[in-house]
């Protein structure tokens, strides 16, 4: 039986230092995948070699949404909760640069960059993340963290780690953009919405129901990271905005859902029960540990309400 799902406003206790009230993040996405851009098994990999950083449309996301802003980044690998470093090479060798919001390559260091691959969905390029340690995570999930390099501490770039305040390993949560993912394994926690256009406004998903493609939520992870995802027409288990291995080990993850072109917000269930947003669209889900957590966004056309 399924245990039920837990709504919280407040924050929980937990170690994350404090981020200057100026941080902006960059727009758009990053996320894993093979070295031709190709998805594998729901972000669950056979080994960290064959793991590869994409950026710009993801699943389900319009060409023309989550292109990052041009300039050079900066990437590292670490546990979920951000604690541990994982990466093994100095900050410099993980560099890529973005144009046209998508990657275009990775900065020439000597020989320490990062290997790339063609991304066969729009021509960009996708970087290797290895090489880094084992994930101390029992469930085998690691992050990767994308920040822009005037966000990172350049005297921080011929370093492995970085020790700064108000940052984990010298990048600032709301700097980034991350994506989780997993080493082979069974057990995957994941958090699934799906948007339908509600006929009846029975709030039903019988048949009766449309469900929509392209509509997106926000996810916000326990390190304060925002990630969007879209309702994807070719999941292979439902249009759905799928959020991979979300961290169980601190604090509150939170889904931003508002209303956007072809869907008033009506009604939302949680694994079948009613739940409310905050004022400012908000769920937060306290993720347990193998729980999956299944949205239903149940929605009247247009985008009149919030």
């Amino acid at each position: 039986m399924r245990r039920m799902m837990v709504f919280l406003f407040t924050l929980v206790a937990c170690a994350v230092l404090a981020v200057p009230a100026m941080a902006l993040a960059p727009s758009g996405a990053i996320f894993t995948t093979l070295a031709d851009g190709s998805e594998v098994n729901l972000n669950q990999f056979p080994d960290k070699e064959a793991v590869y950083l994409d950026g710009g449309p993801g699943p389900g996301a319009p060409q023309t949404a989550a292109g990052l802003d041009d300039g050079t980044y900066v990437f590292m690998v670490t546990d979920p909760s951000g604690k541990v470093l994982l990466s093994t090479d100095q900050a410099q060798c993980r560099r890529f640069v973005v144009s046209g919001g998508i990657i275009v390559g990775v900065v020439a260091t000597g020989g320490c960059e990062h290997l790339t691959g063609l991304d066969v969905d729009h021509g960009a390029t996708t970087v290797q993340l290895f090489p880094y340690s084992d994930t101390p995570n029992p469930g085998g999930v690691y992050k990767v963290w994308a920040t822009r390099d005037v966000d990172y501490p350049t005297v921080c770039l011929s370093t492995v780690d970085c020790i700064a305040d108000g940052t984990k390993h010298g990048f600032k949560p709301r700097n980034s953009k991350t994506d989780n993912y997993k080493i082979v394994g069974d057990n995957v926690r994941e958090i699934d919405t799906r948007f339908f256009i509600d006929k009846n406004r029975s709030h039903s998903v019988d048949g009766r129901d449309t469900i929509l493609a392209g509509k997106s939520v926000v996810w916000t992870d326990t390190n304060g990271v925002e990630n969007t995802r879209y309702s994807d027409p070719a999941f292979p288990w439902g249009v759905l905005a799928h959020v991979e291995v979300p961290e169980s080990d601190c604090g509150l993850h939170y889904l931003t859902i508002v209303s956007q072109q072809g869907c008033t917000v009506e009604h939302i269930h949680v694994n079948g029960r009613d739940a409310v947003r905050d004022d400012q669209g908000r769920l937060a889900i306290d993720v347990a540990v193998n729980q999956d957590y299944f949205i239903d966004v149940f929605c009247a056309r247009g985008a009149t309400k919030k």
